[in-house]
C-alpha cells in the first residue's frame, strides 16, 4: 500500500529534502496539486475540508516570510486575478474552499506543512526548485486590507494568516532519527545510572533532530564547492581520498540566535575555520572581506569569502554574526 497523504508530517520525507519540481513536491505527497498556493483534504471526523500545507513562493505582495513565523494570504479563484501580473482584482472570500479549509485546521489546531519555492523571500527561500520545511501551526486569523489596491484605487480585503513554526520536538522522527535518538537514549540511561545524574530527553531529542536535518541542506553546500573551505581556500582529503569539510551556520541554529536552516546561511568550511567562526575569531564584513579578530598561526585566510555557482550568502545573516561577535568585545 502506498504512502497517502495525511496531516502532518508525511513518511519517508525529511525536514529539509529539496524537489525539483511542484509536480515532485505533489508526488512526494506534501501538497495536493502543482500549482494553487494552499493543500487541502476531507477530515476523517466528518468529512470537511481542512488544510495540510502550503506553498511560499513570491505569490502575493502581502506575504511576509520570518522563518519562524510568517502572515500568509489566502487563495483566490483564476478570475480574480490578473493573469500577468497575479495581482487580486477584488477582495478575497472566507467562503472559498482554500480558504476555509485553512480557517477550519486554525480552529482545530492542525499542523500545516510549509513548502518554500525559489521566487519566494531571498533570505530563506532556495536557490531553485522547493524545499519542505516542517511543520508550522496557524496562531490567528483575520479580515486584512491589502497593500496593493484594486484597478480601481479601492481597497482590497484579504483572508491572512498567521503561522509560527512548531518546536523541533514536534516535527517527527524519520527512522534515521529515531534509530539515533534511540542510541543516545540507551547511551545516556547507561551514564545517569553510573554517575546518578539527571536525564534531559526533550533536550536530547531537540538536538539529536536539528543535528540530523542540518545535514541535507549543508550536503548541497558542501557538494558545491567539493569540500573546499570557502575561509581559506584548503581543501582536506581522508585517506580515501575524499575530502572533508563542514557546514557551519553563519547565524547559529537555535536560541538565542534563531538562524534558519537554509543554504544562505550555510557556508563549506574545514574544521579550523569552523572553529574560527563559531568563536567569532573571524567575521565576515559587508563586502565580503574576511577580518581577523585573533592572532592566527601558520595558515592564512582568504582576503574575501570565497562563493561560486548558485550558492549566495545573505549579508542579513552575515551582518547578525559580525555585530554578534562585535558586541562580545
Amino acid at each position: 500500500m502506498g504512502i497517502e497523504r495525511t496531516v502532518g508530517r508525511i513518511q519517508g520525507v525529511a525536514v529539509g529534502d529539496c524537489f525539483d519540481s511542484r509536480m515532485d513536491v505533489k508526488r512526494a505527497m506534501l501538497h495536493q496539486t502543482n500549482q494553487k498556493g494552499i493543500s487541502w483534504l476531507k477530515d476523517e471526523k466528518d468529512g470537511l475540508p481542512v488544510a495540510d500545507a502550503i506553498v511560499l513562493n513570491g505569490g502575493y505582495v502581502d506575504d511576509d516570510d520570518h522563518w519562524t513565523w510568517m502572515q500568509y494570504t489566502g487563495a483566490s479563484i483564476g478570475k480574480e486575478r490578473d493573469p500577468n501580473t497575479g495581482r487580486l482584482l477584488c477582495s478575497q472570500s472566507w467562503s472559498y474552499v482554500d480558504n476555509d479549509a485553512l480557517k477550519r485546521s486554525y480552529e482545530r489546531s492542525y499542523p500545516i506543512r510549509v513548502i518554500r519555492g525559489y521566487e519566494g523571500d531571498e533570505r530563506y527561500s532556495p536557490p531553485k526548485g522547493y524545499r519542505y520545511d516542517g511543520l508550522y501551526r496557524i496562531t490567528a486569523i483575520r479580515t486584512a486590507i491589502s497593500q496593493s489596491p484594486a484597478p480601481d484605487g479601492s481597497d482590497i480585503e484579504i483572508c491572512q494568516f498567521d503561522l509560527e513554526r512548531m518546536p523541533e520536538s514536534q516535527q517527527g522522527h524519520t527512522p534515521v532519527e529515531a534509530h539515533v535518538a534511540k542510541a543516545l537514549e540507551e547511551l545516556e540511561d547507561l551514564s545517569a545510572q553510573e554517575l546518578g545524574e539527571e536525564r534531559y530527553p526533550e533536550v536530547r531529542t531537540t538536538a539529536v533532530q536539528r543535528l540530523i536535518r542540518s545535514v541535507a541542506t549543508a550536503r548541497r553546500v558542501k557538494t558545491l564547492y567539493g569540500g573546499e573551505c570557502q575561509l581559506c581556500g584548503r581543501r582536506l582529503l581522508g585517506p580515501d581520498g575524499e575530502p572533508h569539510s563542514q557546514g557551519a551556520h553563519i547565524k547559529p541554529l537555535g536560541k538565542p540566535h534563531n538562524g534558519p536552516d537554509v543554504e544562505q546561511n550555510i557556508l563549506c568550511v574545514c574544521p579550523n575555520c569552523h572553529v574560527r567562526l563559531d568563536i567569532g575569531a573571524v567575521v565576515i564584513d559587508t563586502d565580503w572581506s574576511v577580518i581577523v579578530r585573533a592572532d592566527l598561526f601558520g595558515e592564512a585566510l582568504l582576503p574575501k569569502l570565497r562563493t561560486k555557482g548558485w550558492h549566495r550568502v545573505h549579508p542579513d545573516y552575515v551582518h547578525y554574526h559580525r555585530e554578534w561577535w562585535l558586541g562580545q568585545g
